[in-house]
Order: structure tokens, then C-alpha cells, then sequence
């Protein structure tokens, strides 16, 4: 890829990750290498298993060890959990200086920044050492303004109307 942008995909509505990873799905059709690390999700999802089919053109990494919420961790959990997402983050690092991929997605990342895991002025620093050759796409809800003001494309998805709202959870194949 001769540039690559920064996409962000923020705002309180459904499908943040699925645009990132349609996007993903996309560029490995067209011959791109595609990263997803994923932060702050331990459940089983399909993405796991479409990227294990789409291997090694697309590969996604997660590093928590955890399948709880941050709400129910115990103060050692917690701390374990600060050790897999730094693992994770600095797995970003070494995937933006190795130019090991045409797309990098950050999932969630905006989670982990906003839990205390990740400073911003850390991913601002990966934002300003990306390659040009580097797509890198981030996720997650409330964008900090130093990273917005780095990006080239932000979409906003705002809720309008959920079924979660009449008690419908997340479902096998669809948001899971």
C-alpha cells in the first residue's frame, strides 16, 4: 500500500469492531495483510474463527488471560490483566516497527485506554511512528482529542434504535 490513513470507529452504537472487520475482510481480498489485536474481550467470537479460515493473510491476538469484567476482577486479576493488555500494546509496537502488516487494527483500544491500562500519549506516539505503507485502524467508544486530532477518518456510530433495549442479549453469530 503505497498510504496508508488512520480510521477511527467510535460513538456509543453497534458495530465498531464489525466495520474494522469488514474492512479487514476486504483488504485480505484484495491480496493485504491484516492485524487485529483485540483488547478487553475474552469471550469466544466468530471474527476468532473467520480469521482462523482466513489464516495468515488475517490474524487476530488477544493477551488477557481473564474472561471476566473488569467489575468483577479481584486486585490480583487486575493486576494481571494490566501485565496482558501492556503485553498486547507492546505487541502493537512491534508489529508497527517490523511494517509486519498492510492493516493494523487496535479493537477495543479505546476501552483499555479509558480503564487505565494504556496512557494516551502512548498510542499517540504509535499514531506518529506508523509507516506510511501502515493502514491503522482503532475502535472503541469516547476518543480522546489528542487522537482524534491524529486521524484521517472518523465514523461515528450512534445508536437509533436496539433490540438489546427490549432485553435481547447478544447473540451467536451476530454480535458474538
Amino acid at each position: 500500500m503505497k498510504k496508508g490513513y488512520i480510521q477511527i470507529y467510535t460513538g456509543n452504537g453497534k458495530g465498531k469492531t464489525t466495520a474494522a472487520l469488514g474492512l479487514a475482510l476486504r483488504a485480505v481480498g484484495r491480496g493485504l495483510k491484516v492485524i487485529m489485536i483485540q483488547f478487553l474481550k475474552g469471550v469466544d467470537s466468530g471474527e476468532l474463527h473467520s480469521a482462523q479460515r482466513l489464516a495468515p493473510e488475517f490474524t487476530i491476538y488477544r493477551f488477557e488471560s481473564s474472561h471476566k469484567f473488569i467489575s468483577d476482577m479481584s486486585d490480583d486479576e487486575l493486576a494481571q490483566l494490566r501485565q496482558d493488555i501492556s503485553r498486547g500494546f507492546d505487541f502493537s509496537k512491534q508489529v508497527i516497527q517490523g511494517n509486519a502488516c498492510d492493516i493494523l487494527i487496535l479493537d477495543e483500544i479505546m476501552a483499555a485506554i479509558h480503564s487505565g491500562f494504556i496512557n494516551v500519549s502512548e498510542v499517540v506516539e504509535l499514531m506518529r511512528s506508523k509507516p506510511d505503507n501502515i493502514e491503522l485502524v482503532l475502535t472503541g467508544r469516547n476518543v480522546p482529542d489528542e487522537i482524534a486530532d491524529l486521524a484521517d477518518l472518523i465514523t461515528e456510530m450512534k445508536p437509533i434504535k436496539h433490540y438489546y433495549d427490549k432485553g435481547v442479549t447478544a447473540r451467536k453469530g451476530i454480535e458474538l
